[in-house]
């Protein structure tokens, strides 16, 4: 039985920065799909080959591209799971009730336990975060994407490992377009085994 199960089988998802509805995302995260439709059709088919239906999803902000609730209406009702929105800077900063009813929550920063795991959740890095002095902290964020920010957050990670010995400083990017995230939710032993963070 996986460590991810909880309650009745149920398991917890993260990942951020979908961008769905972006067609110039393609180009400036390299992503390897043709086109928006092709990227579309294969994050909704990596999303739902891993989530159930009553497994809950953590987005970490940028999800749908667009101000139309009928849009995120429409992605939503395409992607399996209970989902959970951090807002990111190009979610809709003040949604209709008509998008945000596809959530069980719309909020900027969240805290859970999952697998005896602290998650803090954030669109945003944080290098220190709450409970950052325990071993089983976890931050997670999105935001920068495969970038000159995100090299930098690795080094001011390493450096901190490194020099404070009481600051663990486990961060994670669930960035889809990571390496480790390949476009598609994941749990935090997936995470926490591919960062080798174990």
């Amino acid at each position: 039985m996986s460590v991810d199960l909880i309650n009745g089988g149920k398991m917890n998802f993260y990942i951020a920065d979908t961008h769905f509805g972006h067609n110039n995302i393609i180009q400036l995260d390299n992503r390897p799909f043709l086109d928006m439709i092709e990227m579309e059709g294969e994050m909704v088919r990596r999303w739902n080959d891993v989530v159930g239906k009553r497994d809950d999803v953590y987005i970490l902000g940028d999800f749908c591209w667009s101000t139309k609730p009928d849009d995120w209406n429409d992605i939503c009702d395409k992607l399996n799971g209970n989902k959970h929105l951090i807002l990111g800077n190009h979610d809709i900063k003040k949604m209709p009730v008509k998008a945000e009813s596809n959530f069980v929550e719309v909020t900027s920063y969240k805290e859970i336990n999952d697998c005896k795991r602290m998650i803090m959740m954030s669109h945003y890095p944080m290098p220190f975060y709450n409970h950052d002095h325990y071993p089983n902290a976890v931050m997670l964020y999105g935001h920068v994407h495969v970038t000159l920010e995100q090299k930098m957050m690795d080094e001011i990670t390493d450096y901190i490992k490194e020099n404070y010995p009481n600051n663990y400083c486990k961060t994670i990017n669930v960035g889809c377009m990571m390496p480790w995230m390949d476009y598609t939710p994941r749990t935090i032993s997936e995470l926490l085994i591919n960062r080798k963070m174990v």
